[in-house]
Order: C-alpha cells, then structure tokens, then sequence
C-alpha cells in the first residue's frame, strides 16, 4: 500500500502542475462593450474546441477531474 500511496501523490502532484499550468495560460474572459451588441460571437469564436483555448479548457477539466480523482484515492487509501 505503501507503494501505491507514492505513486497516487506523485500522480497528484503532478496533476496539481499541470492544472495550474493550464489555468494561468488561458485568456480572460472579459469582451469589454462588443458582448451587448453580441460583437463577440464572431466566426474564431464558433470553432472554439479547435482552437488552443479549447485545447486548455479540455485539459483543465481532464486534469481537474483526475486531480480529484487521486485525491479520494488518497483518502481512502491514508
């Protein structure tokens, strides 16, 4: 069990990197006055998921649900 608990926390603290990783390199959200004309729909903005910010919103969440994940595993394991 001793093993398993290391490599969890390693696993952890590496998830823990990355997820601040993804986080910081993410743009703002903020549109300014173009979002109440609706200016910030734009055609870039339909085919987000392609882009690099969709790349780092969906290893946020992989990273954040595997974060968790590893968490409980600890806890049930300690």
């Amino acid at each position: 069990m001793a093993i398993l608990n290391g490599i969890v926390t390693v696993l952890l603290v590496v998830t823990a990197l990355v997820l601040i990783a993804t986080v910081l390199l993410q743009p703002g959200e903020s549109s300014g006055l173009g979002a109440i004309a609706g200016g910030a729909e734009t055609f870039f903005g339909k085919n987000k998921a392609k882009s690099m910010e969709g790349k780092l919103a969906l290893a946020t969440k992989v990273s954040a649900v595997v974060f968790i994940v590893c968490a409980l595993v600890i806890v049930l394991i300690g």
